[in-house]
């Protein structure tokens, strides 16, 4: 039988299979064909308005220009055509466009260049969908906080080289996400003004075929289109749009973190949480036990391709004199890409920490395994003010040993030594080995962070 067009994509961000597990609708629309040609006809449309407006051109000429340019009467297979032969898509629509307008087609694309035309097109691009990622970021802080207030003070093991350390709360961990976010809001709000600027320079960036009058239309085009005003041509100096993947690849990054700190906790061993459940997910094809961590597999993969895609925008940096040779050509998979899947994997985050279960009674149990030992620095520090610092130290490695090697409690190897009990009863020994009770500035911290976090939204 045959194949439909649609069953035809051939990367996840596009495939029918796996495109909403590692994307969104709203950024593939974003970042859609007909969504990129319409931006440069936009682009296209605003000039010709911006040069009326400072008389370069006919005014009834961008009249015409504004009406008749539509994408409805673009006729893609012959841009695709053209486009393959001339190597980019502006000459193609142009020659579309000057067919739509008549005699006022003359003055389509004047004093343009082909790179004016797509970078302002894709700082449109960008603009749009840094609003979206920040929706979505406002979004999971939310939920963030929720969950880092609810679990202020659930004890937990604290874990360092997938040991166990010292005692947390559950909060606490969550606390520490929540303020990545905040950060990579405030980045981002730090970087749209650097990226969301109009590139208009003509053929090498000096603007010389409008003489006196380039600086006025570059500026009149921004304001047409939103955009701010670079301080200098920026079609070869490429840092703000490797900036803006770089953050992705930060925020991706940071939910690359979370997804791997609940997958482990998701373990069979740990099971301290699981994903939301919803019949059927992460379940697998052999064991029907399985509960697999979905969500969280998906945005770790999602941080290690847009790490890849960050480091390909900062090598597209390098660029040579006036008009490169190639390394521009490398954005145009990397921005889309890094955008589409930074967006599925918020999607994801959202998703798995706004239904997070959170097995409080399995932390406590975790919390015990290890019988007082995790709190061992605790005791150590009650003691040294009566036996001195060293000395605490070596009684409270005696006991940690005569646990390991011949079982029990802490708390019980710490009764049998009379060094101890000298100067504790048996009641201050068990507060001492009980892991709630040294959870250091954990809750504050929360507390703290929160705050913090009310105060960004403020």
């Amino acid at each position: 039988m045959s194949t439909p067009s649609q069953f035809m994509a051939s990367t996840v961000v596009d495939s029918i299979l796996f495109r909403d597990a590692f994307g969104t609708q709203k950024m593939r629309t974003l970042f859609s064909d007909v969504a990129l040609v319409q931006r440069y006809i936009d682009v296209e449309v605003a000039l010709a308005k911006a040069e009326a407006k400072v008389g370069v051109i006919p005014a009834d000429a961008a009249e015409v220009i504004a009406r008749e340019s539509k994408i409805e009467r673009i006729d893609f297979d012959h841009m695709r055509h053209e486009t393959d032969i001339v190597g980019y898509p502006i000459l193609p629509l142009v020659h579309q466009l000057v067919g739509m307008c008549g005699d006022a087609g003359r003055y389509v694309h004047w004093g343009a260049t082909t790179q004016d035309i797509m970078d302002t097109a894709v700082a449109l691009q960008v603009r749009d969908a840094l609003d979206s990622i920040d929706g979505d970021i406002r979004e999971l802080r939310g939920i963030l906080a929720s969950l880092a207030r609810k679990h202020r003070d659930t004890p937990m093991a604290g874990r360092t080289h997938l040991q166990q350390a010292l005692p947390v709360t559950f909060g606490y961990k969550v606390a520490i996400w929540l303020a990545m976010f905040d950060r990579h809001q405030q980045r981002l709000a730090e970087l749209r003004p650097r990226v969301a600027v109009v590139e208009f320079a003509g053929a090498a960036g000096t603007l010389a075929s409008l003489g006196d009058k380039g600086l006025d239309v570059q500026k009149a085009l921004a304001a047409e289109l939103k955009l701010g005003v670079p301080a200098t041509t920026w079609h070869v100096a490429r840092d703000g749009f490797a900036e803006a993947v770089n953050l992705l690849a930060l925020v991706t990054g940071s939910l690359g973190k979370i997804a791997l700190d609940i997958m482990i906790m998701a373990s069979t061993e740990f099971a301290e949480v699981y994903e939301p459940f919803v019949k059927g997910r992460g379940a697998s094809s052999t064991m029907p036990q399985k509960r697999n961590p979905i969500s969280s597999e998906l945005m770790l993969a999602a941080s290690k391709a847009v790490r890849q895609h960050a480091g390909l925008m900062v090598d597209a940096m390098v660029q040579d004199f006036e008009r490169a040779t190639g390394p521009w050509h490398a954005e145009w998979i990397a921005i889309p890409e890094s955008f589409i899947l930074t967006a599925g994997a918020l999607h994801q985050a959202k998703f798995a920490l706004g239904g997070l279960i959170v097995d409080e009674a399995r932390m406590a149990h975790n919390l015990g395994i290890t019988k007082g030992l995790i709190v061992a620095e605790a005791v150590m520090m009650g003691m040294a003010p009566h036996i001195g610092r060293q000395q605490a130290h070596d009684v409270v490695y005696d006991a940690c040993r005569a646990v390991n090697e011949k079982g029990g409690t802490l708390a019980e190897a710490l009764a049998a030594l009379p060094e101890v009990t000298k100067h504790f009863d048996r009641v201050t020994i068990d507060r001492l080995t009980d892991p709630a009770n040294y959870l250091g500035l954990a809750p504050r911290m929360v507390d703290r962070a929160l705050a913090l976090s009310a105060e960004i939204n403020a």
